[in-house]
C-alpha cells in the first residue's frame, strides 16, 4: 500500500513507524508540515492510498482529511484531547495512559477510532516515555489501524459527548508555564521531579536562577544532600545539584530564556550554561565505576551480576560531549581491570547514544576544535572497545542510535537491540564523512555494497532489519523497562559458557591477524583526515547544518531523501 507520512519533524516517532511500515512492504513516502509549503498540494502529488500522521502539531486541512483517510496518532487514551497530553499524564502522576489512532475531522482529536492501545507510565522523563511505552504503544495501534483500513472492512467508532465505551472526553488546555512553575520553599523533591519530567525535553520548566531566567531541563532526586529550598548545593558530571523543601534535586541542562531580537537558544550541561554566573560550588563527583544500586544520580554506572559486568550511562538525548566520552572511557578502561568474562555497555532505557554533542560544539568559542576534540574523544572510546581482546564486549542498545553512536554499538563483539529500537548508521545528512571507525565496523558487519547503501539513503532500520542486515546480533521482545533485567539474564548466560573462553582466545588472534594486514590505525587516519578538511573549512555544509539542528530550525522543504522515487 502507498502510505504518506505527515509530519511536523522526522522524529524518533515519525522514524520508528517509517521505518516498521517498510519492513511491512508498504511504499512510504514522507513529507512535512511546513509553514510556507502546501500540504493539500503535497497531499495531491503524492496521490496516497493512507496518510498517517504520527506526530503532527498542527491541524490537517480539510481539503486533506476530506479527499484522503488521515488517520492522526494522538498520545492519550480514549476520550483524551488536547496538545499536552503526555505532560499532563506525567505532572497528575497517572500510572496508565494510552495512544489512540483517530481520523481527522474538523474538531481536533474527535475524529473517529481506528485504534486504542494502553500503556504504563513509568517514573521516568517525557520524553523517554514517548520514545519507549508511548512508542510502542503507538506503533502497535497504527499497525492494526493500517491493517484494518487495508481490510476495506472495518468501521471506525465515533466519539460521542459521553465518550467512547465509557471513557469520558476531556479536554485539556496547553500546559504552560504557571502550571509548570516550582515553589522551592513549598514543593517536595517528589513534586518537583515530577514537574521537571512532564516538561522534559520541551518545554521545560521556566525559573529564575542566579539573577537570570532559565529553563531548567531534566530532573532527578538527590537521596542524601539537603541545603535551603532553592539554593545550589554542588555540581556533577556538569549537572547542579538544588535543595528543594524536604531535600534536593539534580538539573542536568539549562536553557536561558530567549530575549526578544535575540537568536534562539538551546540546551546545556548546567554547569557550562552558567558559566561565570556559576558561585564556587564543591564538585560531588562519584568514583570512576558508580555503583548502579546507590540512589544517588549519576550519568554512569556499573554493577557486577553472574560473572558479567554492566557499565551503564544515560546521557541527555543521546549526544556525547568531550569530557562525556573521556569520562566514559575511563570508566570502560576500569570495568576491564574486573574479573569478568563479559562487559556490557550501554544504557538500561532510551537512548544508546547519537555521537558527538553538536550543542556543546556550537556554543564553544572555536566550533572547529571544539568538532576535532570531540571525534577524537569518541574514536578513543571506540579504539577501546575494538581492541578489548580479554573479554567478550556486549552493546546492549536499549533505546535509538545514531551516526556515531551506532557506530560505538558496532565496535561490540555482539550488538543486542530492543525491538522498539531505531538506529540511523549514517552522517550525510549532518553534512560529514563519519569517524568512529565506520569504514570497517560497518562493512566488516553487513558487506560493502549494503554499506554503502545505508550511508547513501540515510533511512532508519529498525531493530528486525538491523538483525536481517547483520547490525544487530539479537532482537529482545520486551517492553523498556524490562531490557535491563533481560539482558543481566542474557549476559550472565553468556559469561557461563564454556564456549565464551575460546571465543575470547579466537577474538585476540584475529584482533592480531587484522592488524598484520589491515591496521585499525590506518581507518582512522583516513577517516579523520576527512573529518578535518570538513571541520576546518567555515563554508562547508556541517556548520550550516549544524546550527540548523541546533538551533531546531524548521527546512525550507522536505529532505529529498524522505521522497522515494517514483515506481518506473
Amino acid at each position: 500500500m502507498q502510505i504518506l507520512l505527515v509530519a511536523s519533524a522526522f522524529n524518533s516517532l515519525t522514524q520508528r513507524v517509517h521505518a516498521e511500515l517498510r519492513d511491512r512492504g508498504h511504499k512510504v513516502a514522507v513529507e512535512l508540515a511546513l509553514p510556507d509549503r502546501s500540504l493539500t498540494e503535497a497531499v495531491r502529488r503524492h496521490a496516497p492510498q493512507l496518510v498517517v500522521a504520527p506526530m503532527l502539531r498542527t491541524a490537517v486541512p480539510e481539503e486533506v482529511w476530506s479527499a484522503h483517510t488521515c488517520l492522526i496518532v494522538h498520545p492519550g487514551p480514549l476520550g483524551d484531547r488536547g496538545p499536552s497530553s503526555l505532560d499532563w499524564a506525567i505532572h497528575e502522576g497517572a500510572e496508565r495512559w494510552g495512544v489512540t489512532v483517530l481520523q481527522a475531522a474538523a474538531e481536533m482529536d474527535a475524529g473517529d477510532v481506528w485504534a486504542s492501545v494502553p500503556c504504563r507510565v513509568p517514573p521516568v522523563a517525557k520524553s523517554d516515555l514517548y520514545r519507549g511505552e508511548v512508542a510502542d504503544a503507538a506503533l502497535t495501534a497504527v499497525l492494526l489501524a493500517v491493517e484494518r483500513f487495508a481490510g476495506g472492512t472495518h468501521v471506525p467508532a465515533a466519539q460521542d459527548e459521553a465518550g467512547l465505551a465509557g471513557a469520558p472526553v476531556r479536554v485539556r488546555p496547553y500546559l504552560d508555564q504557571s502550571v509548570r512553575r516550582i515553589d522551592w520553599a513549598a514543593d517536595t523533591t517528589e513534586t518537583v521531579v515530577r514537574k521537571l519530567r512532564a516538561a522534559d525535553s520541551q518545554p521545560g520548566v521556566l525559573d529564575l536562577l542566579l539573577g537570570g531566567e532559565w529553563y531548567l531541563h531534566g530532573g532527578h532526586p538527590e537521596s542524601t544532600l539537603r541545603g535551603r529550598p532553592g539554593e545550589l548545593l554542588t555540581t556533577r558530571a556538569g549537572a547542579i545539584c538544588r535543595a528543594t523543601a524536604d531535600g534536593a534535586v539534580w538539573i542536568p541542562e539549562l536553557r536561558p530564556r530567549r530575549l526578544p531580537g535575540m537568536p534562539p537558544t538551546f540546551k546545556l550541561p548546567a554547569v557550562r550554561a552558567l558559566g561565570d554566573r556559576l558561585p564556587p560550588l564543591p564538585e560531588h563527583a562519584p568514583p570512576v565505576l558508580p555503583d548502579a544500586r546507590e540512589r544517588t544520580w549519576t550519568d554512569i554506572r556499573y554493577r557486577e551480576d553472574g560473572g558479567a559486568g554492566f557499565l551503564t550511562f544515560a546521557f541527555p538525548g543521546g549526544a556525547m560531549s568531550t569530557e562525556q566520552c573521556r569520562r566514559l572511557l575511563h570508566a570502560y578502561r576500569e570495568a576491564c581491570t574486573r574479573p569478568t568474562s563479559v562487559l556490557v555497555l550501554g544504557g538500561e532505557r532510551d537512548f544508546f547514544s547519537n555521537g558527538i554533542h553538536l550543542g556543546v560544539i556550537e556554543a564553544a568559542a572555536d566550533p572547529a576544535a571544539e568538532s576535532w576534540a570531540n571525534i577524537n574523544a569518541i574514536d578513543d572510546l571506540v579504539e577501546a572497545v575494538l581492541t578489548t581482546t580479554d573479554r567478550l564486549v556486549v552493546a546492549a542498545v536499549a533505546g535509538n542510535a545514531a551516526a556515531g553512536g551506532a557506530m560505538l554499538a558496532l565496535a561490540a563483539d555482539e550488538v543486542w537491540c530492543r525491538h522498539g529500537t531505531v538506529l540511523n548508521p549514517h552522517y550525510r545528512l549532518m553534512g560529514l564523512y563519519g569517524s568512529e571507525y565506520w569504514t570497517y565496523t560497518l562493512p566488516r558487519r553487513v558487506g560493502p555494497a549494503p554499506a554503502e547503501r545505508l550511508m547513501r539513503e540515510a533511512l532508519p532500520v529498525s531493530a528486525a532489519s538491523a538483525l536481517r542486515l547483520g547490525l544487530a546480533d539479537r532482537v529482545i521482545d520486551c517492553g523498556p523497562g524490562d531490557f535491563a533485567r533481560e539482558t543481566r539474564t542474557l549476559a550472565a548466560r553468556l559469561a557461563a559458557l564454556p564456549a565464551t573462553a575460546s571465543r575470547i582466545a579466537a577474538k585476540k588472534a584475529e584482533l592480531d591477524r587484522r592488524e598484520a594486514t589491515t591496521p585499525l590505525a590506518g581507518f582512522r587516519e583516513r577517516e579523520l583526515a576527512l573529518m578535518r578538511r570538513t571541520f576546518d573549512d567555515p563554508d562547508a555544509p556541517y556548520h550550516a547544518l549544524r546550527r540548523a539542528f541546533v538551533h531546531k530550525r524548521r527546512p525550507p522543504c522536505t529532505p529529498p531523501h524522505l521522497v522515494p522515487p517514483p515506481v518506473a
